[in-house]
């Protein structure tokens, strides 16, 4: 039996229109589950579902922000709808605003936090409502290495992504009950469209590969391998875990 097939499984993927949420999308349908796209854009989510029916998998473009509490109640009652079930849960939608601490705004601190963190536990809330109901599940919530290292100008992110990383703990231990599994993964540095603009920096570029054990930026496939597994009957004993996948950055 391989224990890495998710034939038969529905995922839903927030954020999953672009950048690593796009990139682990294609992986969970690679291993056989079909997968609804959740972002802000269904114009750019359809993209990404286009290409996993072309695969082979269902799949479906929804247009949310997971800030809308209303709204995410609603996408958890229409995928179950649409595919029956709701197996995997993938958190990945997050934004950041780069500025020093003391010119953080009010607004600049709750766009960040209630995206990040608010957003993540009630879309774990809707999700787990079904799971419960199927008495199984998995969560997987998008960290980052900021929540254990922190890192200058991006305050209101690294307090949100360690957020995230104690909700994990928290929501394992109290819906272990149901048969669901909630785990984190903590990207290192990989491009996206939240730091590509300081990427381009060469000195910021070049402090960052100093930093790194593996001498090279992750890519989005970094992540795929962990995805699957946190997401697969693999992972059926492990829970409130954080697996950093970050080129060695933290050690």
């Amino acid at each position: 039996m391989n224990m890495f097939d998710l034939t038969g499984r529905v995922a839903i993927v927030t954020g999953g229109s672009k950048g690593l949420g796009a990139g682990m999308a294609i992986a969970l349908a690679r291993h056989g589950a079909d997968v609804a796209i959740v972002s802000r854009n269904a114009a750019e989510g359809e993209l990404v579902a286009g290409k996993i029916r072309g695969m082979g998998r269902k799949s479906l473009a929804l247009a949310v922000d997971v800030q809308d509490i209303a709204g995410l109640q609603q996408m958890a009652e229409t995928v179950k709808k649409e595919f029956g079930q709701i197996d995997i849960l993938v958190n990945n939608a997050g934004v950041g605003v780069t500025k020093f601490a003391l010119d953080v705004t009010e607004e600049d601190w709750d766009k960040v936090v209630d995206t990040n963190l608010k957003g993540v536990f009630f879309c774990s809330q809707a999700v787990a409502k079904v799971m419960k109901e199927q008495n199984r599940g998995k969560i997987i919530n998008i960290a980052s290495v900021a929540a254990a290292a922190g890192a200058v100008a991006i305050a209101p992110y690294c307090a949100s992504k360690a957020g995230v990383v104690n909700l994990t703990r928290a929501l394992a231990k109290e819906w272990a009950r149901y048969n669901i599994q909630v785990n984190a993964i903590g990207p290192g540095y990989i491009e996206t469209d939240l730091n590509r603009e300081e990427l381009a920096n060469t000195s910021f570029y070049n402090k960052i590969l100093s930093s790194l054990t593996i001498k090279r930026l992750g890519e989005a496939d970094d992540l795929s391998g962990t995805v699957v597994l946190l997401a697969s009957d693999a992972s059926s004993y492990i829970t409130g875990q954080t697996v950093y996948v970050d080129g060695g950055c933290l050690i």
